[in-house]
């Protein structure tokens, strides 16, 4: 069931071969995805788990790839706000590759789920959600991975379920520190609306690669421009901006960084240090901006945050280590794994 908002296939067919013409005639690159990311390609199929949220019937997409030769471990790869479960393609590739299930979905409000208008999104609903995708595959604990907005996402999964979590890896999350308490302003959901209606792939790519890719950009990069761009721009737009509106909203003002002495599952931080990644920091005075998003500095503070908590470092990546240089994070983060094995 595809909720918000309905396209047809027989519209959003006629929808792509407009644009695409359009975009021959301009001599423009993009590519136009349909409300649910519609023609855009996961590398493993998709499945649909169909719930109800806050009164809702709803579909949240996922991916369950089984490992080469089971280890009996299950992983779920939690993507951040400008990702998808797609973007862990080399992770989902070398995790199956040395033993693990790994279970990457696409939260609701993003990707290829339902988009809902109105929802009230919270890192505890999410939970919920990603909770009720598990138990229905018969997932009793999990090791949870979560990067950027994920990462907040997986801390919120340890602390409501820890019985069903085996592990937490957090990769460069959000929310290490409170922005709104160091001085961020809070605007509104229609501030943060007007600011998401105005993405272009332009000026994703331009964000990436200064904080992402820590100045630097390689070709493979683009396709996640392309798929941000694409649904941004797509016939979906609109909803797509009220809600990631609201997705924004939710990180800024939710913070998880007071609870971390509270987390007791192993936990594993894995951070690129040239990441200054800082919720609504563009709408901070020029002085706020400044103390924001030092994650070199906000790594080891977490770690010290959390018992018994390890800290991986990659001092020449900024905020998607698991892009940026695959081989190396996927390396750390097996090791990583089988030593918080409990």
């Amino acid at each position: 069931m595809r909720l918000a908002p309905i396209v047809s296939a027989a519209f959003f067919a006629v929808f792509l071969a407009s644009a695409c013409a359009a975009q021959q005639v301009s001599g423009v690159a993009h590519l136009i995805y349909g409300p649910e990311l519609e023609g855009f390609d996961y590398p493993y199929p998709v499945r649909d788990f169909a719930l109800e949220s806050q009164g809702e019937k709803l579909v949240m997409r996922y991916m369950d790839v089984a490992p080469v030769t089971a280890n009996g471990r299950v992983v779920v790869l939690l993507h951040g706000k400008n990702f998808c479960g797609a973007t862990w393609e080399r992770q989902i590739a070398d995790l199956t590759g040395a033993g693990y299930r790994v279970i990457a979905p696409d939260q609701i409000g993003f990707c290829k789920s339902s988009k809902p208008r109105g929802y009230q999104f919270s890192f505890q609903a999410l939970a919920q959600n990603t909770r009720a995708l598990l138990a229905s595959l018969g997932v009793g604990k999990a090791i949870m991975v979560g990067h950027s907005t994920g990462g907040m996402l997986a801390a919120r999964y340890a602390l409501m379920f820890p019985d069903a979590t085996e592990a937490l890896v957090m990769v460069n999350p959000v929310g290490l520190e409170d922005g709104k308490a160091l001085g961020v302003p809070a605007p509104s959901v229609d501030q943060w609306r007007a600011r998401e209606a105005g993405l272009t792939a332009d000026k994703i790519r331009a964000y990436e690669r200064a904080t992402y890719y820590a100045g630097g950009w390689k070709p493979g990069y683009d396709k996640w421009v392309e798929m941000l761009a694409g649904l941004a721009q797509g016939p979906g737009h609109d909803v797509f901006a009220d809600v990631t509106a609201r997705i924004d909203d939710m990180i800024l003002t939710q913070p998880v960084v007071y609870e971390f002495p509270l987390i007791r599952v192993p936990t594993l931080l894995m951070i690129g240090e040239k990441d200054t990644t800082a919720i609504g920091k563009d709408f901070a005075p020029k002085d706020v901006q400044a103390k924001l998003g030092h994650y070199a500095e906000l790594g080891p503070r977490a770690r010290d945050a959390i018992p018994g908590a390890r800290l991986v470092t990659f001092p020449d990546a900024g905020h998607a280590p698991q892009i940026q240089d695959a081989e190396a994070f996927d390396r750390a983060l097996i090791e990583g794994l089988v030593q918080m094995r409990r």
